[in-house]
């Protein structure tokens, strides 16, 4: 697969980092956040399918892929998702944008809903694919959720044990941890994304910065999402989950969000938590016809 023809490289200068895109296409614009242990490459079998009507953004979280990897702090807030959403709000205000879609997996999905909740007025509407609810995942926890997300414990050990351990072998880790958390195997990715994920992953930086954002996670996320419980999302959503995956067996995912959320729909997708790369033409479709549909709604509100 050759990825993101057609679409231009950046990397831009936000609060405390410098962030990585790609954006292509014309039209309304809808920024792509990827997951854990992802990149914005993740998204490369979708953004020409949404670039034929949107602007598309596909952007790296700080410390991860090639945007900047910034020291880590006491208190991990530099790798907390209220930083990553103020990154992403900065970076897409440089591409002129005030307003857009977000839609996010996984740590990108976690990134989108800290936005919808400090910058409400910047989204437009908001996708977030195989999660639920930082506070209410972490609330939750028994040992059959622990037993499947022992990486949130594990990348949360203070520094440099998970560092030193995962840099020992990289791909080992990160290959076993793909087949532990989606419903096949490495080979359900694209070689040429494959490729790109270990060229990320290898680097120690990289290594240092996922660990980081998920010690924010347990820590000064938590504090965040618990003084914000009482939030709603207001702008459109959308909740998407892999069928097959741990989370849809461990959550009602569409009774949590719905929970969350003033306008909520709802897709379950055949697949693990990785859905997105097992099924990108029923992705890409899915998100088309979301987007439109919400800018359809935008349209006859203006």
């Amino acid at each position: 697969m050759a990825l993101f023809e057609q679409f231009q490289d950046l990397t831009i200068a936000v609060d405390g980092a410098e962030i990585h895109c790609r954006v292509g296409g014309d039209g309304p614009p809808v920024l792509l956040l990827h997951g854990y242990p992802q990149t914005s490459a993740m998204w490369a079998p979708i953004a020409p399918v949404l670039a034929e009507h949107f602007t598309v953004v596909c952007s790296d979280l700080r410390g991860y892929g090639d945007s900047s990897k910034p020291a880590s702090v006491p208190d991990h807030s530099t790798y907390s998702f209220r930083a990553m959403a103020a990154d992403q709000v900065q970076l897409m205000r440089h591409l002129s944008f005030s307003s857009f879609h977000v839609v996010g997996h996984d740590r990108g999905a976690r990134t989108g809903h800290r936005a919808a909740l400090d910058h409400p007025d910047a989204l437009r509407s908001l996708a977030v694919l195989d999660i639920v609810p930082t506070h209410t995942l972490i609330d939750s926890i028994d040992r059959h959720t622990a037993a499947g997300y022992w990486h949130w414990f594990f990348l949360s050990l203070p520094s440099p044990t998970p560092e030193s351990l995962i840099g020992h072998d990289p791909d080992l880790f990160f290959h076993n941890s793909i087949a532990t958390w989606g419903a096949g195997s490495v080979e359900m990715f694209d070689p040429a994304l494959l490729a790109e994920y270990r060229r990320c992953w290898n680097d120690p930086e990289m290594i240092r910065g996922s660990c980081e954002d998920y010690r924010a996670a347990l820590t000064i996320d938590y504090d965040h999402d618990s003084a914000d419980l009482h939030r709603t999302v207001g702008c459109p959503t959308l909740a998407a989950w892999g069928a097959r995956g741990l989370m849809a067996r461990r959550y009602d995912i569409a009774a949590t969000w719905r929970a969350r959320c003033l306008e909520l729909e709802t897709a379950a997708v055949d697949g693990g938590h990785f859905f997105v790369d097992e099924q990108p033409e029923r992705t890409a479709g899915l998100l088309s016809e979301f987007l439109r549909r919400c800018e359809q709604q935008r349209g006859r509100c203006v």
